[in-house]
């Protein structure tokens, strides 16, 4: 990994550039690259690939911060520091490493249930995390991706018990499996009762004389997988999707927690979206406005035909019905609306020069009056003469 070239340089700004200035040389370097304006050329297509990789780093504050101290070691997992799952260790919780805040305001605080009054009793997983991140179109049409986590699962050699293969786990004799015990306590106001974790067991009600050597007397066992999610079609943005039942395995014979993906979307470099519908600025030349045109229509099902009316004006916006997002879980899809923007041609020749003047005047314009009363432009004039 000691040829890839800074991300800074790969987006060409410095390292003290906002969030916008960052997302803004992506889309510039993605629209000079695309694949689409690019078939076929494949120092492009991995130009688009170093693009998109520089951005998803330093659009994420965790990873940026990782990236600035450590450089590519700080992000690239082949060097051991994390960068592409949620990996870490422990039962109760996991280390996300570059998930860091993210995942705090997704997901808010702890995971799994309290203590209940029957240690024995199941208990529910706990919920484990991870991210993906998706083009514009895999996010607009759903699509399916593998994630690796750090999962607990039950310990295949015990199936759970803790103890060893032949044994069992014993009521304990202090607490009688109850999982506490009764402490009393001499005050100035007579005698207090109180309970507390039995020290025996740790408050389980029950001792593993014989722990499984697998596990070591816990039940289960921390693996790293791989689990493959299908993302719905309509997702935005740093959503949250569930996969029930893909999280830790439960206690005591609990269901399993659940696996909770982020969604990481990079920014189109000429679509944008607004809710369902999806907006789409095309350029069109002085002369397609004033005379009209049929257009080819990028969208995200391919090129569509679009008759441009003579005498557009620049601004002015059509819609495609049904032609943007899939409505997240539901049916139907928004429209796409495109805005034309008309290119005033600059650095004209002297005989452009001449042309545009007699047009003019065959319009009644005289040069350096105001055209109309602000009711009727110049292209609607152009339109009432035909």
């Amino acid at each position: 990994m000691a040829d890839k070239r800074d991300y800074y340089e790969v987006l060409g700004v410095s390292k003290s550039a906002s969030e916008d200035e960052i997302k803004k040389a992506y889309r510039k370097k993605a629209k000079e690259f695309h694949p689409d304006l690019h078939p076929g050329d494949a120092e492009a297509e991995a130009k688009f690939k170093e693009a998109n990789e520089a951005y998803e780093v330093l659009s994420d504050s965790q990873k940026k911060a990782r990236y600035d101290q450590f450089g590519h070691a700080g992000v690239d997992p082949n060097y051991g520091a994390g960068g592409g799952g949620a990996y870490g260790g422990g039962f109760g919780g996991f280390d996300f490493g570059d998930l860091g805040d993210i995942f705090g305001s997704f997901f808010g605080g702890g995971f799994g249930g309290g203590r209940q009054s029957n240690p024995n009793a199941p208990r529910r997983g706990e919920d484990v995390q991870a991210r993906v991140t998706i083009s514009f179109e895999e996010a607009a049409k759903g699509c399916k991706r593998t994630v690796d986590i750090n999962r607990v699962d039950t310990c295949s050699e015990c199936h759970g018990s803790g103890a060893k293969a032949g044994t069992s786990p014993k009521t304990c004799p202090d607490c009688g499996g109850r999982g506490y015990v009764n402490v009393q306590q001499r005050t100035a106001f007579g005698v207090i009762q109180t309970q507390k974790a039995c020290p025996k067991c740790q408050g389980q009600g029950k001792v593993i004389e014989n722990p499984c050597a697998k596990c070591r007397g816990t039940g289960r066992t921390s693996t790293k997988t791989s689990v493959e999610v299908n993302i719905p079609a309509g997702i935005d943005d740093r959503q949250v999707f569930n996969v029930s039942g893909a999280g830790n395995a439960g206690i005591n014979g609990g269901p399993k927690g659940d696996l909770r993906v982020a969604v990481f979307v990079r920014p189109h470099p000429y679509f944008e979206r607004d809710g369902y519908n999806v907006w789409l600025e095309q350029r069109v030349s002085y002369s397609q406005a004033v005379l009209g045109d049929n257009l080819r229509i990028s969208t995200l099902d391919g090129d569509v035909k679009f008759d441009l009316p003579a005498g557009t004006q620049s601004g002015t916006v059509f819609s495609l019905k049904g032609k943007g997002i899939q409505i997240l879980n539901g049916r139907g899809r928004g429209d796409q609306l495109v805005r034309i923007i008309v290119d005033v041609p600059k650095n004209l020749t002297q005989r452009q020069k001449e042309l545009l003047i007699e047009f003019e005047k065959e319009m009644g314009v005289k040069r350096g009056a105001p055209v109309g009363n602000g009711k009727e432009g110049f292209f609607d004039k152009f339109k009432n003469k035909k």
